[in-house]
C-alpha cells in the first residue's frame, strides 16, 4: 500500500474541501494542520481549486490531493500543482492510466461489486466508495468487501460525527472522507479558528473509535 494511503489510514479522516477563494488556501492549511488533520482533498468543482491546492502543496506537514477530477488533462493539472494523490467521483480507466503514468495514488469512487472488480483489473486495491451513505453505508462496505477482501475503502458522501465510527469500525475502510469541519461557510466567513476546533474534535473523535475498535 502507497505510503499516501499509509498516511490516510493514519490519520483516519480526510477533509473533502471546496474552496471559492484562492486567499483562503493557506489560512486554511494551517488550521488544519493546527487542529491535527494534515490532510486535505481540494476539489476541483471551482476555478479556485487547482491555484487553491497549489498553495496549499507548500505548506509543510500538510499532505495535499486533488478531487472531483473527472478527465486526464485534469491529472496533469493536479501533478502540476503538486497533488500527492488524486481522487475521482467515478471510475475511468483513462484517469486512472495518467495517473499511474505519473506515480499518482488514486482512489476512484466506486459504489457496486461491478465498479469494483473494474478497479481490480486496473491494478487498484484502494477505492472511494461513494456516495457512501445513499449507497448502503457501512452495511453494503461491509458486504462488498466480503468478495473483495483485498479492498480497502474510504467512504464519501454523508459522512459526519453521527456515523463517523461506524464507518471506522469497518475494518476494510482506512479513512472517510468528510466536509463538515471545512463547511463552506466557515470558508467565506474565515473562521479558522473554528476549523481548528472542529477538526481536534473530529480527530479526538477517529482516536476514540480506534481505541474501542
Amino acid at each position: 500500500m502507497s505510503d499516501v494511503y499509509q498516511q490516510a489510514e493514519h490519520i483516519g479522516l480526510v477533509p473533502v474541501i471546496v474552496i471559492d477563494r484562492v486567499e483562503d488556501a493557506v489560512p486554511l492549511g494551517k488550521a488544519l494542520i493546527a487542529g491535527g488533520l494534515p490532510i486535505a482533498e481540494v476539489t476541483f468543482r471551482t476555478q479556485a481549486g487547482p491555484e487553491a491546492l497549489a498553495r496549499m502543496a507548500q505548506l509543510d506537514g500538510l499532505l495535499v490531493g486533488a478531487g472531483t477530477v473527472r478527465s486526464p488533462e485534469q491529472v496533469e493539472q493536479a501533478a502540476a500543482a503538486g497533488a500527492q494523490f488524486v481522487v475521482t467521483p467515478g471510475l475511468s480507466a483513462p484517469i486512472v492510466a495518467a495517473c499511474q503514468d505519473r506515480g499518482l495514488p488514486i482512489l476512484p469512487g466506486v459504489s457496486s461489486a461491478s465498479d469494483i472488480h473494474a478497479a481490480t483489473e486496473l491494478g487498484l486495491q484502494v477505492l472511494k466508495f461513494f456516495p457512501a451513505q445513499t449507497s448502503g453505508g457501512a452495511p453494503a462496505i461491509k458486504a462488498l468487501a466480503a468478495p473483495f477482501p483485498e479492498i480497502r475503502f474510504m467512504p464519501t458522501g454523508g459522512i459526519s460525527p453521527a456515523n463517523l465510527a461506524e464507518y471506522l469500525g469497518v475494518p476494510s475502510v482506512i479513512a472517510a472522507g468528510g466536509s463538515w469541519m471545512v463547511a463552506p461557510s466557515l470558508l467565506r466567513e474565515g473562521r479558522w479558528d473554528e476549523v481548528e476546533r472542529l477538526c481536534r474534535e473530529a480527530t479526538a473523535l477517529v482516536s476514540a473509535t480506534r481505541a474501542t475498535a
